[in-house]
């Protein structure tokens, strides 16, 4: 278990040299910094002074060190558009982002683990035939029009829930939440849904093709030709097995919705990370583009980590592998 998890920290540390690199490079390369720090009566002696001052004329590698100490230190310089420094910015942005991801992620494996579960076992109803033919909607469809679906259902038409915003937030300590008031609550609903929809029909679907897959094993005719309850089979063996791959997408599209949420975030002017990514972009602030490419990576790396050690520890294959060297 040891060794697999220190295996496993290595490829992450080495991601993150490369992503830091790329980083880096649109860093330095992608707009020149003191343009954006200097007014427009600077001579070119203020500006050389500046640049030595920034370390822009240090040779490239002790730039990519000076950077990556930065990093780990969460620092990634100013923000040219808002002069304030870029970690600033995303901690506050943060909580908005943790809070909209986690709950789209739990709105999609509650419902994607029970409707799979449900469309499987009864794979010829008419509500199955139903709810499959529904869950086509949250592939077939962009994000950006699901949003507005709901913003002209429930905002415009039955006037029930917020179209924008986050709603009253609560400050407790450095963390800014809205799930302390009614009206956070409210505002989470919509842009919950829309970022959740794609992610329920795919876990939804691979449950149900997983667990009819694994009901067609011969360990489940032989735990039936034992006298085993049904329930025992569907729950017991069926969906415990179900669940190895069904652990790996989940984790995958937690870090996609964390680090991918601008259009949602977007669409219903929600405070995240994404929208100061959005607008950053559009003005070309390269110290945030660098940042967020880096927290990306980051979530990515961190999530994949912990689902591998979910694997590691959900399947026996693995552990036996680990103990026989192979």
């Amino acid at each position: 278990m040891l060794a697999f998890i220190l295996r496993r920290l290595g490829q992450s540390v080495l991601v993150m040299l490369v992503v830091a690199f790329i980083a880096f490079m649109v860093f330095r390369y992608v707009g020149d910094p003191v343009v954006s720090m200097v007014g427009q009566d600077a001579t070119t002696g203020d500006i050389e002074q500046l640049r030595t001052r920034l370390g822009l004329n240090d040779p490239f590698y002790v730039q990519f060190v000076r950077f990556v100490g930065n990093a780990l230190q969460g620092q990634f310089g100013i923000s040219y558009r808002l002069q304030q420094p870029v970690s600033q910015l995303i901690l506050e942005r943060l909580p908005a982002t943790i809070e909209l991801a986690f709950a789209s992620a739990l709105i999609a494996l509650v419902f994607g683990v029970v409707l799979g579960i449900y469309t499987a076992l009864k794979p010829r109803s008419f509500s199955s035939a139903v709810i499959m033919t529904i869950s086509l909607v949250g592939v077939s469809l962009p994000t950006f029009l699901i949003g507005i679906g709901l913003i002209y259902l429930f905002a415009v038409e039955l006037k029930v829930l917020p179209s924008f915003g986050r709603g009253q937030v609560v400050q407790l300590g450095w963390w800014r939440t809205g799930l302390l008031t009614e009206s956070g609550w409210r505002s989470l609903i919509l842009p919950a849904i829309t970022l959740s929809l794609f992610q329920l029909t795919l876990i939804m679907r691979l449950v149900r093709a997983e667990m009819l897959e694994v009901m067609r094993t011969d360990y489940i005719r032989f735990a039936r030709a034992r006298g085993l309850s049904q329930r025992a089979i569907n729950f017991g063996h069926a969906l415990r097995n179900t669940l190895v791959p069904v652990i790996t997408i989940a984790g995958l599209q937690l870090g996609s919705v964390i680090a991918f949420a601008i259009i949602t975030e977007t669409v219903f002017q929600w405070p995240g990370v994404g929208s100061l990514f959005v607008n950053s972009v559009q003005v070309v602030d390269v110290p945030v583009m660098a940042a967020y490419l880096v927290f990306v990576a980051l979530v990515f790396v961190v999530i994949n980590l912990i689902v591998d050690i979910l694997y590691f520890i959900v399947d026996p294959r693995l552990r036996d592998g680990a103990r026989t060297g192979r």
